[in-house]
Formats: structure tokens, sequence, C-alpha cells
């Protein structure tokens, strides 16, 4: 691990009233960071009543309002720039996160991109295309930057199963490619670490744990259940069809179906090497959390 760095520098954290931000905050504070050098960038003063126990700075800054980027960005010397969900324009809201961060004179960005494999086509590129574009901005801004692709958070794992996985099994178009799941905590205090230590100038990390096929997580569940769980994988058109026939909104199955079909070309494959190592230690795996958390959840909320 980088050593850490004794200079008092301010940090400005955006989406912080977001899981991913609000954990990175705790962590930087269970860390030795001074309250009164963290800075809480929030766009909706009615979500702020859990950020103020932590006693941060709380800041307006809208990804949409330039003005208000420049205001909150004055005096920072470091920002954790949290990519935004709004997919339909994120790539202009990131530029101009990117901007407003040059004009306020920060030093230095850390941004949470995506995990991915270069390949011919990607059947994510409706996620990674503002990304890509976001990574090539900060690397021309003239800023030092460090760049996370993280993998896809653990916590969404429940979703990609569904809820009648011990009925009907998983169903997914994932075929027999791997991912690399993280909890999203430890995604969030591996961000703490890297910008209160040293030696991350202009790196690009992948930060997810080691990857998993769907027949493997649908084997361990097995075992752990001692209920015979299978995977079936459908092409990507048989997988949207069926599950919004069912219910599932456009939107969730387009998410669901397309980081699936990803997986199954080898896009979100990746190891726990990296995140190990800054993180300072191994990161939960797939099988400790199915056995820590999904099933015992799972089997109290059915009695």
């Amino acid at each position: 691990m980088n050593k850490q760095m004794t200079k008092k520098d301010k940090i400005i954290v955006t989406g912080a009233t977001g899981h991913y931000g609000y954990s990175v905050i705790e962590s930087l504070i269970e860390n030795g960071v001074n309250e009164r050098l963290i800075y809480a960038m929030v766009r909706d003063y009615t979500k702020v009543e859990k950020l103020k126990s932590l006693n941060v700075n709380i800041v307006f800054g809208d990804y949409n309002n330039y003005d208000s980027m420049l205001k909150a960005f004055s005096g920072i010397d470091k920002l954790l720039f949290v990519s935004s969900n709004e997919l339909e324009n994120r790539s202009e809201q990131h530029i101009q996160v990117v901007n407003a961060a040059v004009k306020s004179g920060v030093k230095y960005i850390l941004y949470t991109s995506q995990e991915h494999k270069e390949v011919n086509f990607s059947l994510i590129e409706f996620i990674l295309s503002s990304h890509l574009a976001t990574e090539n901005a900060i690397k021309g801004s003239g800023m030092n930057y460090t760049i996370l692709r993280n993998g896809l958070y653990m916590d969404i794992l429940p979703s990609f199963l569904g809820e009648n996985i011990f009925k009907y099994g998983i169903y997914l178009p994932a075929g027999n490619g791997k991912i690399g799941f993280a909890l999203r905590s430890e995604m969030a205090e591996t961000a703490a670490k890297v910008l209160i230590s040293t030696g991350h100038k202009n790196k690009t990390y992948s930060i997810s744990g080691d990857s998993y096929s769907f027949s493997e997580i649908a084997e361990y569940i097995s075992q752990i259940t001692g209920k015979n769980i299978t995977y079936l994988s459908p092409s990507l058109d048989a997988f949207l069809n069926t599950v919004i026939d069912q219910g599932m909104s456009k939107r969730c199955a387009k998410m669901i179906g397309g980081f699936s079909a990803a997986i199954g070309q080898g896009e979100l494959e990746s190891d726990s090497l990296q995140m190990e190592k800054l993180l300072g230690r191994k990161p939960l795996s797939v099988k400790q959390y199915l056995e820590e958390t999904f099933i015992w959840n799972f089997l109290s909320s059915v009695g």
C-alpha cells in the first residue's frame, strides 16, 4: 500500500447522497481524514439528513448546472467524480464536470468508470460510450487523474438471479462467460484509499473481484441450499421477450440483458489483483457473498 499523504487536501465527493458516494465519505473519515476537509456535493437538499450526521461540508452542485459546479469545486484539491446515472445525456454532463474542475483549479480527479475488455462491438456500448468519452476528456484536461474501472456491484447480483431462482433457476443470456463482481462498500473503500495515498498519478485500475460464470454461481447456490438450481442461457432476444412479457420494465431488461450478453462475449471478465492491492486485502468473493448475505436474506424473507 502506498504511504498516506500528510498534506491537508480538501476533497470533494460528488453523488454524496448515493450509496457509493456516502460510503466513500464514511471510509475517508474511518481512515483519519478530518471531516472539515471533506466536501459532499449534493443536488437535492431534501436528502442530506444522513450526511449531516457525518459533520462534513455539504455543498450544492448539479452536473446539468455548470455554474453550480464552479462554486462547489472552488478551493478543492481532489475531486472524486462519481459517474451520473442519467444515461441519455451523460457524456454532455460529464464533459461539463471536467471543464468545471479545470476552470476551478482542481489539481486531481478520480473518476468511476466501467470495467470492460476491448471488443469489436460492445453489447454495453450504451453504457461504455459516455465512460470512454469522459476518460478521454480527463486525460486531455491537464489535471492529474486516476481512473477506476469498476466492475458490477455484487449488491445487484440478486437482480440478475431473479426473484424466482428457487423455482425456475437462473435465466440469463450470459453463456459460459465470467464476470467479476465486488461489493459496493469495498469499491468505495478502495476509492477512499486511492484518494489518501500516493502513487496513483495518471493510472487506470481495474476494480473488481475474481470472475465467476453463472453456471458456477448456480452450482454454489445448489451446494449452499441443497436445492438444484439450474442455469439456462437463451439468446438475448429470447431473454428480452420473455422477461418483458413477465412484467420487467424495458429499461431494466435492456440493462440486465445487455450486461449478461456482454459477459457472454468476455467483456467483463477480470480478477481481483489490482483491487486487492489497493484495498489492502482480498475483496469478498461471490461464493462468500452467497453464503453470508444473499442466501440468508432469502431464507429469512420466506420464513
